[in-house]
């Protein structure tokens, strides 16, 4: 579905990052631990919420 805004675990904001997180990794090529590192996540369960994340909105929004 759609990233969350905030982490499940610690309630930090992760949301706002993750359009700039998707772009420098998959179209530019980037490390994705210096990704997260520059956007300043440095908390190991916000990353997770963002590495492990599964863009299913184009996927699933025929169904709703």
């Amino acid at each position: 579905m759609m990233v969350p805004v905030r982490c499940f675990t610690c309630g930090n904001v992760i949301g706002e990052h993750y359009e700039e997180y998707k772009t420098r990794v998959e179209e530019e090529g980037e490390d994705a631990e210096d990704v997260l590192d520059d956007l300043g996540i440095e908390r190991y369960c916000c990353r997770r919420m963002l590495v492990t994340h599964k863009d299913l909105v184009d996927t699933v929004a025929p169904y709703q």
